[in-house]
């Protein structure tokens, strides 16, 4: 800030006006105080003995530079304090005297300035009630002080109080502006962070639909495909694939029911602890491992202990599976068993895709702290894709995504031997 109350490398009003209403004010108050000064200045230049006319232009001149108090403070009250000892000026003084105070001005050079104006109307004061008042020389200056006193020292109180009013105003403003903006801030990260959510739980509900439904689905088309194969040369094998394939629909239909059911039940109230986590959660973005969590129930899902009859199934429609299971197994997480399950459910679903005919391993680990899991196909005997079955490329990406979510490992891709592998390690901690 400059000494005006001006900011640095910025042009500010002309005249320091920012308003209109600072115009006509100060307009107002310089043609009052010119018509003062101009006419003490009259009776100036008569006990001067110069033209009345000099003593009018004079106080109109000295009068008039009130119009500059915003721009120039400091040059104001010295042109107050010049016309002093020709007793004129009061209001410009105690115009400027305000101005200064309460403007931008260094305390320095305000409180030097006050001190000549108090000094300057003391010696007014003094000189002229000398001769004129019949009393002790005690009396004269205290009348003197008296009158310095209340010429000078209110206004610049009362500008200082104006001053420190103005700059907590502006401070408060700027305070409630940053508030504002840090309020649309937060709006704006609320709404992101709720796009996210929806994001992360359409793409959580897309890839459950697709492992409820493609592997059963899968089973369905194979077993349709076998019937109408041998549908008129060995009946009683044909009926027990039509079986099969009821059996398959009544399945993926009751999985699709509970899945619709979980997203229409109401949600369960929060315990306190749990909201108190998650209202701190809100400040920022959670991760991955989180939502995953978050999104499954402990009463929702598969779980390992399933894989021998999801095993079963391929065998039933054809395929040749071996189930390796290393150590013990014990319970873990439901995310944890739900995750293993639909890796396993995801891997025999692209065997019958991608790889009919084709000889699979399935290899279940318990070891210390994680468990693993693998299924490995051979080279492809049959056609691949030989039943029609569609394929979203999404079977890989959803493993990935429900692996990588539990902070495990997941790896896949073809064997030397011209199979397939898909392996996935994930932490039961």
């Amino acid at each position: 800030m400059t000494s005006t109350g001006e900011v640095e490398g910025r042009a500010g009003p002309p005249m320091g006006w920012t308003r209109r209403r600072d115009v006509v004010v100060d307009v107002a108050l310089a043609g009052v105080s010119a018509v003062e000064c101009a006419w003490e200045g009259v009776s100036f230049a008569g006990e001067a003995g110069m033209p009345a006319a000099v003593g009018l232009l004079f106080g109109l001149a000295a009068g008039a530079t009130l119009v500059l108090r915003r721009r120039w403070p400091i040059a104001v009250v010295l042109v107050g304090i010049a016309v002093a000892p020709a007793a004129m000026g009061f209001l410009l003084g105690v115009v400027g005297l305000y101005t200064l105070a309460s403007s931008e001005v260094p305390r320095r050079i305000t409180a030097t300035l006050f001190s000549m104006s108090l000094a300057a109307t003391f010696v007014v004061m003094y000189l002229r009630t000398r001769g004129d008042v019949e009393a002790d020389h005690t009396l004269v200056i205290s009348l003197s002080g008296f009158v310095a006193v209340a010429l000078t020292v209110p206004p610049v109180l009362f500008g200082l109080y104006m001053g420190a009013w103005r700059r907590l105003m502006e401070s408060l403003r700027e305070r409630a502006d940053s508030l504002e903006r840090e309020l649309s801030l937060l709006a704006d990260r609320a709404e992101e962070r709720a796009e996210w959510a929806r994001t992360e739980e359409r793409t959580r509900i897309a890839r459950e639909m697709h492992d409820v439904v493609a592997h059963r689905v899968s089973l369905m088309v194979v077993h349709a495909a076998a019937l109408e194969a041998v549908a008129l040369k060995d009946p009683p094998r044909a009926a027990k694939n039509a079986a099969l394939v009821g059996d398959m629909g009544r399945q993926a239909l009751t999985e699709l029911r509970e899945m619709l059911g979980v997203l229409r039940a109401a949600p369960k109230p929060v315990p306190a602890a749990a909201a108190v986590a998650a209202a701190a959660a809100a400040a920022a973005p959670a991760p991955a491992s989180f939502v995953a969590v978050a999104s499954v129930g402990p009463d929702e899902g598969p779980s390992l202990g399933e894989l021998e009859a999801l095993v079963g199934q391929s065998r039933a429609a054809g395929m040749v599976v071996e189930m390796v299971v290393q150590g013990e197994g014990t319970a873990y997480a439901a995310e944890v068993e739900q995750t293993a399950y639909r890796v396993v459910q995801e891997a025999l679903t692209n065997c019958h895709k991608h790889a009919p005919g084709a000889r699979v391993v399935v290899r279940l680990a318990h070891r210390e702290g994680e468990v693993a899991m693998q299924v490995e196909n051979g080279p492809c005997e049959g056609q691949a894709d030989g039943v029609g079955l569609p394929s979203g490329g999404n079977g890989l990406v959803g493993m990935r995504e429900r692996v990588l979510g539990l902070g495990g490992v997941f790896v896949s891709g073809p064997t030397e031997v011209g199979g397939f592998r898909v392996s996935a390690v994930l932490p039961v901690g």
